[in-house]
């Protein structure tokens, strides 16, 4: 792991304010963050022992993992990005499995499909992230279907 060059940095830092909000760069990759990088491009973003996220290769969009989604969670205002599922769903989600239609009570109405999501309890306790495979409007109005596709699950249902 290597520490990032300012252009990477600053890339970095754009990517999560269009992904996740202006100003979300900073909070999500600040100074210390390092690196890993294969092929001469970012796979990783580290923090301390923390993996803050992956790059994907497709696009290059970030991938959160646990601190990551805690701190995009932290840093944004209820309910952006946020996909609230009902309480009978909550251990499943938070093992990692994926999100129905059915189970969501409330979701975010700007939430496009293929964005990166938070999935939380009513309480707005962070479950997991994943990708939406929905509008929030549809994910709320929808009763069948997958309605976010849970890459990683917390735990802490």
């Amino acid at each position: 792991m290597d520490k990032p060059t300012f252009k990477e940095l600053q890339k970095l830092r754009a990517t999560a304010d269009y992904q996740f909000g202006k100003g979300l760069g900073r909070k999500l990759f600040p100074d210390e963050i390092l690196v890993l990088k294969t092929k001469g491009r970012i796979r990783q973003v580290k923090l301390g022992d923390d993996l803050l996220c992956a790059i994907r290769a497709s696009d290059g969009f970030i991938v959160l993992n646990r601190r990551g989604a805690e701190i995009v969670h932290a840093a944004l205002e209820y309910p952006r990005l946020r996909v609230v599922v009902a309480d009978n769903a909550v251990p499943f989600v938070a093992e990692g499995k994926t999100v129905f239609a059915k189970h969501i009570v409330e979701a975010d109405p700007e939430i496009r499909p293929g964005e990166e999501v938070l999935v939380v309890d009513k309480n707005d306790r962070l479950l997991a992230s994943g990708k939406a495979l929905l509008t929030g409007e549809e994910m709320v109005a929808f009763k069948v279907g997958k309605a976010v596709n849970v890459r990683r699950g917390f735990g802490v249902g």
